[in-house]
């Protein structure tokens, strides 16, 4: 059975009386961790715009808009330098002091196109000009620039200038991929406001409310413990139960129905939950409904049981059951069904578990793996049951970070 991983001893506010999450520490284990997995494939330097990547390296939080309006040269021996939109540019020179005043520059963009091929063009050759000066006034001119982030017009204009570029998102991901300490404090807090949000969910969910007021009374109240994002609160519910249909469609609850809620992308410090639980409404569960959670439960305990530092994800993956179970020809029938994925700045990181990948392709666990893992049991037309718990890899194995009841279908609104 997996066992709960410790929480947190601190609240989200800033004191002086207690340490809490440091966030000088937080920019410089992730900073360390990327410059390792640089050192070992021999790069030199990193052109970042992927925002959850920038933030990895710099500890920006970048506007989010539109892509690659947000960039910095992340490198291993010079500090960085940031490109920011404008707007934002004066007070990222003001407000984050870690980065020097003089390392902010002016970002340029052509928004996507929407200027049209020919100031694309020409933008993008002033964006590739600046950063040729900024690697030759560095001594990196002719060493291999790993990018993230940019559009065929952005590596196309960069090779023009004669850069080598090659994509770094494979190495990024793999810095990434062991978080480390304060990141997993972080992913915890996240975690917590999840909770909150189902309890807001169990106090709400009665016959005749609809899927979205659920949704909505689940957000403000997670609004309230300050996380960075809400997320997406998808509410399913009745037959959309299974396999995954239709969310959050303003259906109208009714005594009976199943439902299960995930609690994706609310951020902490950047960090995401991903996080379901099921419930039933105005009723206690039935024997069928009972064996589709079971069925889940325990399928759930076996994979996490089965990961911990030098274990595979193909150890892990054995334990979810082939496609054909479902009358399906091919594993892609249920990718994202039946599926563990890491889980920090990104929704979907390394590592990743299920049979199609896994058996073939198997990845180890190490500690400090932070992971989701889902997985549902039901009938089609009929509704069924889903889980997915967050855990965190130790040296003693996989611990859960939720702490919203998991071993039985919640009964929300029953009247007796």
């Amino acid at each position: 059975m997996p066992k709960l991983a410790s929480s947190l001893p601190f609240g989200i506010g800033a004191v002086d009386w207690q340490e809490r999450i440091n966030m000088r520490c937080l920019r410089e284990e992730r900073n360390e961790r990327l410059r390792q997995t640089m050192k070992k494939h021999s790069v030199a330097a990193c052109l970042i715009a992927q925002a959850e990547d920038m933030r990895y390296a710099t500890g920006l939080r970048v506007p989010l808009f539109i892509g690659q309006i947000n960039y910095c040269l992340f490198s291993m021996e010079y500090e960085t330098v940031c490109w920011i939109n404008a707007g934002y540019y004066e007070h990222f020179k003001n407000q984050a002091p870690w980065i020097k005043a003089e390392n902010f520059r002016i970002g340029r963009s052509w928004l996507g196109g929407i200027c049209g091929v020919e100031a694309t063009r020409q933008e993008a050759k002033l964006f590739a000009a600046e950063i040729a000066s900024e690697l030759e006034e560095k001594g990196l001119a002719g060493e291999k620039l790993g990018v993230t982030g940019f559009d065929s017009p952005g590596i196309e204009a960069l090779r023009e200038a004669g850069i080598k570029t090659f994509d770094a998102r494979p190495m990024i991901l793999e810095a990434r991929m062991v978080k480390q300490p304060t990141e997993i404090l972080c992913i915890k807090m996240a975690a917590a406001i999840a909770d909150v949000g189902f309890y807001k969910i169990y106090d709400t969910l009665k016959p005749g409310v609809r899927d979205v007021d659920i949704a909505a009374a689940s957000i403000k109240v997670m609004m309230e413990r300050n996380p960075d994002h809400p997320g997406r609160i998808a509410v399913f519910s009745g037959p959309n139960t299974f396999e995954r249909g239709f969310e959050t469609t303003d259906r109208i609850i009714q005594v009976g129905d199943m439902v299960y809620c995930d609690i994706a992308h609310l951020q902490f410090l950047g960090y995401n939950t991903c996080y379901y639980r099921c419930f039933i409404c105005g009723r206690k569960p039935n024997d069928k409904e009972k064996d589709w959670h079971k069925a889940v439960l325990e399928k759930q305990n076996a994979v996490i049981d089965a990961i911990k530092p030098g274990a595979t994800t193909a150890d892990a993956a054995k334990h979810f059951p082939p496609a054909s179970k479902w009358g399906y020809p091919d594993e892609v029938y249920v990718l994202t069904l039946e599926i563990g994925h890491g889980v920090g700045l990104c929704l979907y990181e390394l590592p990743v578990i299920n049979r199609q990948w896994s058996l073939k392709y198997p990845q180890v666990f190490e500690v400090g793996n932070v992971m989701s893992i889902e997985s549902r049991e039901g009938e089609w037309g009929m509704g069924g049951a889903r889980l997915e718990d967050m855990i965190v890899v130790t040296e003693n194995g996989a611990e859960i970070i939720g702490r919203t009841p998991r071993d039985e279908i919640i009964v929300a609104g029953a009247m007796v």
